[in-house]
């Protein structure tokens, strides 16, 4: 019995929490503590199917789960230890400030190369685009640094970085205005008049930005998309003037489909989801949400984090539309469901527009409690108006 015993440890010996990732010993301690998935899952405020996967080791997982699921299981912070022992990822190292430096004071002299855009620079994360911009700047011509600039300004907005995004915006406005007639001077502008939103700037400002957009984009030979209409109609019903948002809205449906064809690089979702953030904002919840499941329908699976935001602007516009139960389950399956690295501060801005609109809705504590954890990848909250400094 003894030598049998013996035989049996030495083949399955049993695991620590250094030997077991941190999935597979949630697993174990859930099921030394007789629960079951729905049921711890019910305790800590995530889903289960959200559990299962970071269980079979499809997710992460996060710092926070860790924390209530040794409180839940009594496993005194053996969970939280493991998953900090997690191997590191250098996606979620944030790059040095000297390559960001050396890129602005270098931005002036770009000539010479042509540079090729990132390939499908939606699919990657925040804090793994920004180094390949940077590099690819370098000897960057005139109007490949005026697009390089504007993805490196909205990567350093979605990175909660709004002072250094300032600068970027500054130079790809410059460096657009240099290279000559064409769209890149509107689109510049329209592009940070639209991310301004999300970052909460002067609604004032904005609407400078996106009536230059529309002004230069009359009078260029090229045109930049719907991009310009898109920032000037999203200004507006931010602003509450509904008349001139709605005519706004009217003149982006009506030329939208001519400025897709004559810009084939715009992506048709993009389109739908302004329009239908326009419908959301001026309270037509019903169409609004029409057009947002057509730009989820047109949003690549690949580009995470733009269908987060759909889905975040699709629950605003559920709620709009009076199904508020339906809004705030889709926010909170959102928040919970997304990789930490997809987790920045468009995803938050819109799902803090979800919570404004349910404040006193029975789930909303639950998306306000979401909205502040602490994001593992850097230790910050992540809640709007949050930063590294």
């Amino acid at each position: 019995m003894t030598q049998t015993s013996t035989q049996t440890s030495t083949q399955t010996p049993t695991e620590t929490p250094t030997e077991t990732s941190f999935g597979p010993l949630l697993r174990q301690c859930r099921q030394a503590a007789g629960l079951s998935l729905r049921q711890l899952a019910a305790r800590v405020g995530y889903d289960h199917s959200y559990l299962s996967q970071v269980e079979r080791g499809q997710r992460p997982g996060s710092a926070d789960l860790a924390r209530l699921c040794d409180e839940e299981l009594g496993t005194d912070g053996r969970l939280s230890a493991t998953f900090e022992r997690r191997p590191a990822r250098t996606a979620q190292l944030r790059p040095e400030a000297d390559p960001l430096e050396t890129a602005w004071r270098g931005l002036a002299a770009t000539l010479g190369a042509d540079c090729p855009m990132p390939a499908d620079h939606h699919s990657v994360p925040p804090v793994s685009l920004l180094p390949d911009l940077l590099r690819q700047l370098q000897g960057a011509a005139q109007a490949e640094a005026a697009e390089l600039s504007i993805l490196i300004a909205e990567t350093l907005t979605r990175l909660g970085e709004r002072s250094s995004a300032r600068r970027w915006w500054w130079a790809a406005r410059a460096a657009a205005d240099s290279a000559g007639s064409g769209p890149l001077p509107a689109l510049a502008r329209a592009r940070e008049a639209t991310i301004g939103l999300a970052e909460r700037r002067p609604l004032t400002e904005l609407l400078q930005l996106a009536d230059e957009s529309v002004a230069l984009d009359r009078a260029a030979p090229g045109r930049a998309g719907c991009a310009p209409l898109t920032a000037r109609a999203l200004v507006l019903a931010e602003l509450g003037l509904t008349h001139e948002a709605h005519q706004a809205l009217q003149e982006l449906i009506g030329v939208g489909d001519e400025l897709l064809r004559a810009t084939p690089q715009a992506s048709p979702f993009e389109l739908h989801w302004a329009e239908g953030r326009v419908c959301t904002l001026l309270g037509y919840g019903v169409a609004g949400c029409v057009l947002l499941e057509r730009a989820r329908e047109l949003c690549p699976d690949s580009w995470i984090g733009e269908r987060a935001r759909l889905d975040l602007s699709l629950a605003e516009c559920l709620v709009v539309a009076g199904e508020v139960a339906a809004g705030l389950a889709t926010a909170l399956r959102v928040l919970v469901e997304l990789p930490d690295e997809w987790h920045d501060t468009l995803v938050y801005d819109a799902a803090d527009r979800v919570l404004r609109v349910v404040q006193t809705e029975p789930g909303a504590a639950e998306l306000r409690r979401l909205l502040a954890r602490p994001m593992s990848r850097s230790g910050r909250s992540v809640g709007v108006g949050s930063s590294w400094r």
